[in-house]
């Protein structure tokens, strides 16, 4: 694996983060509607990625917030070489410590996978992905708190963590108006979901993401989605 991934406007290195560019990422980052957005949060941003496509896609402040030093120090880094340096800023800490007076109009939130699984390994990867560091709960606490009442808040998180995921949502006053299943290929049942939520309770629009077709390739779908940002 090399140690950068590189899209058309920006590089994302990420040899010193734990969570490595991937699919979610990707997705989260050119699904999510922030065409209106003046401040966006990016909780648990890694390696900067979905900062700097949010950054690419809108016109907002981007503040990513990242509890590991090395990768939010690798953020920091990649986050200059971009061409929205200016509009970025990355901080290394806790979210449930991290204070704001403004608040958010959006959050974007890619958050730990493993909730019933067994720690992995490598302690940076577990506090990166597993939900004993930061459990739906308190993630969805904290969204509470930074969103601004009119906010919304996107997410993608496994679909198998769906109705524990909407549970707490619910409890926190969210209510879901976009939900995006994604499937890997046709007649594949789908592991990902994409979750818009606000909190008003609006029309509510439910669809599906093909990534790739029978032969292998990105769909049309995908590569209309990510064409900003994919090179090939």
């Amino acid at each position: 694996m090399t140690d950068f991934f590189e899209f058309k406007q920006f590089k994302i290195y990420h040899d010193r983060c734990a969570m490595k560019v991937g699919t979610d990422g990707v997705l989260l980052g050119a699904w999510a509607d922030i065409s209106e957005s003046t401040r966006i949060l990016d909780i648990g941003c890694g390696s900067g990625l979905i900062s700097i496509m949010a950054a690419q896609r809108s016109r907002a402040s981007v503040c990513g917030i990242e509890i590991e030093r090395n990768a939010a120090q690798q953020a920091v880094e990649n986050a200059a070489r971009s061409p929205w340096a200016s509009r970025i800023n990355i901080v290394c800490e806790d979210i449930c410590y991290f204070q704001d007076s403004t608040g958010f109009d959006t959050i974007l939130v890619n958050p730990p996978f493993f909730e019933e699984e067994l720690l992995p390994p490598d302690a940076a990867r577990s506090s990166a992905r597993h939900t004993a560091s930061l459990s739906f709960a308190s993630l969805l606490q904290q969204v509470a708190r930074l969103l601004r009442d009119t906010g919304r808040l996107y997410a993608i998180i496994p679909t198998a963590a769906r109705e524990s995921f909407m549970l707490e949502a619910v409890a926190r006053g969210f209510f879901l108006y976009h939900l995006t299943h994604v499937v890997t290929r046709p007649f594949k049942v789908p592991k990902r979901l994409l979750c818009g939520f606000s909190r008003i309770d609006t029309a509510f629009t439910e669809d599906t993401l093909l990534l790739m077709d029978e032969n292998g390739r990105r769909s049309e779908q995908y590569q209309q989605l990510t064409k900003d940002f994919y090179i090939r």
